[in-house]
């Protein structure tokens, strides 16, 4: 189905328009200024999504990057459809962000990280909880609700941490207060059977725990609202709904790519609609990889919280807030309802749409990790971004593949130079722990792989999307 892609038009510094022509049924938008360097591939990825018959709204982000079938950066609102490469296959992948009492220098952040990655096991194919039929059950069903339930249940070491009241604070606090409508029977056993093990692990890529510290307050009442100030010590944790949500993606992507609708188009781009038992079936098990993602977010934060209470006392650390940035959800921009696709791309409700929630005054908080070496943000959704359908990007985005940071051998020989030499990842590396789980690969992520953050952030902060709060900076990196 893919045309030659359309040439895309600069329409003020942070706007490019992809015009419709061809196959394609509306325009696409990139929100990036001059500085931003756009793959080719990604552009076309977005051409081909702007070609999906459902497809009403197309945009990316400045973080777009060359994805499976859509670009990761992608915010893709369709009628009447659900498209499960466009949610992507770690189903709610999103992040968390703590703060504590602490000011950098207080703590050891070395010895404290190196505690966590003993309680947070690293890498992908990682076990730690361990769940029955019942507890798998209940996460499908109540997502971060079913933690109490699953304390009493077992004897394993987060729930040293637990604690009734302030989970009660954590569940207003997470988006959708960590649970959307699921159906077990629309879940594949290979989910269950390849998931039920895995709550609590960081799993691999881009993975990370984080202790930062707050190098900038930006927005002073803002940050005062959310409990912080300069120089605190802070953790952000992303990570997604590991095997679980991968083997959802999978069977789904397999049933939409043989559906008649897709008998010409690639399983990458492949879609259900929504009326479909398919497409319902999708929307059902989509929402317990959700409920499974942030739950597993929450019970590896309560093992950040054992960590900091075994080494200094009771701790309070406080939620700011949960955040998912790889999931649809059937909202209404503009006065129509549309399944909004959100790949790599972060919600940015402003105060009216939070008007139920604790963020009332405040907006949604927006938690914008860079990457390892670099500054991560936070933000608040201003509300005035209609044009982007309530949506921010979800980080930096990477300006080369994996494969070029770290280079290509076989049987000892290079076929491929890496882009990122060792002392120039040593560099970028100065002055920040790194934990990981695979040296081999670690140069995957290296701050020169990745956009930079700074001036993605200045991009969705001048479209007038969202405010910025504080900028943070890491001391420790544990990654998979």
């Amino acid at each position: 189905m893919s045309e030659p892609a359309p040439k895309l038009v600069r329409i003020d510094p942070l706007r490019l328009r992809m015009e419709r022509r061809g196959k394609m049924v509306t325009d696409a938008t990139i929100f990036a200024s001059r500085a931003i360097k756009l793959e080719p591939g990604a552009v076309r990825q977005l051409c081909d999504a702007a070609s999906l018959p459902p497809a009403r709204k197309v945009l990316a982000t400045a973080d777009i990057h060359v994805g499976f079938g859509i670009p990761i950066g992608t915010v893709l609102g369709l009628e009447n459809a659900i498209m499960p490469p466009a949610v992507g296959y770690d189903i709610n992948c999103g992040m968390r962000l703590l703060h504590t009492p602490f000011s950098r220098g207080e703590i050891d952040t070395e010895k404290i990280a190196a505690d966590i990655a003993r309680d947070v096991p690293l890498g992908e194919g990682r076990e730690n909880l361990q769940l029955d039929k019942a507890g798998i059950e209940a996460v499908i069903n109540q997502g971060v609700a079913a933690v109490p339930a699953l304390a009493q249940r077992s004897g394993h070491r987060a729930w040293e941490a637990f604690d009734p009241d302030q989970f009660a604070d954590d569940l207003q606090r997470i988006e959708e207060n960590g649970h959307l409508p699921a159906n077990p029977g629309a879940v594949p056993k290979t989910a269950i059977e390849k998931g039920r093990n895995q709550l609590g692990t960081l799993g691999g890529g881009n993975h990370f725990i984080e202790i930062q510290y707050v190098h900038e307050i930006l927005d002073a009442a803002l940050a005062k609202t959310f409990g912080l100030f300069k120089n605190q010590i802070v953790v952000m944790i992303h990570s997604g709904s590991r095997r679980f949500g991968y083997e959802v993606a999978d069977q789904y992507m397999n049933v939409a790519a043989a559906r008649p609708e897709n008998a010409d188009r690639p399983k990458m781009l492949s879609y259900l609609p929504t009326n479909s038992s398919a497409g319902k079936n999708y929307i059902a098990a989509m929402a317990a990889a959700a409920n499974f993602g942030f739950t597993n977010r929450h019970i590896m934060a309560l093992l950040v919280r054992r960590c900091f209470n075994r080494m200094f006392g009771p701790t309070p650390l406080k939620l700011i807030y949960d955040v998912t940035h790889n999931m649809a959800k059937l909202e209404k921009h503009g006065g129509s309802e549309l399944w909004v696709h959100r790949k790599g791309a972060t919600r940015a409700f402003g105060p009216k749409r939070m008007a139920a929630s604790v963020f009332a005054q405040t907006g949604q908080p927006i938690i914008t990790p860079g990457s390892m070496g670099t500054a991560s943000y936070l933000l608040v959704g201003t509300g005035d971004s209609a044009e982007s359908l309530s949506s921010v990007n979800h980080g930096a985005g990477r300006v080369m593949s994996r494969t070029a940071a770290r280079g290509k051998s076989r049987r000892g020989r290079i076929v491929t130079p890496a882009l990122i030499s060792d002392e120039q990842f040593k560099r970028s590396m100065e002055g920040v722990k790194l934990i990981t789980g695979d040296r081999r690969k670690i140069k995957e992520e290296a701050p020169g792989a990745y956009k930079d953050i700074d001036e993605v952030v200045r991009i969705v902060v001048e479209c007038g999307w969202a405010k910025t709060v504080a900028r943070m900076v890491p001391l420790a990196v544990l990654k998979g």
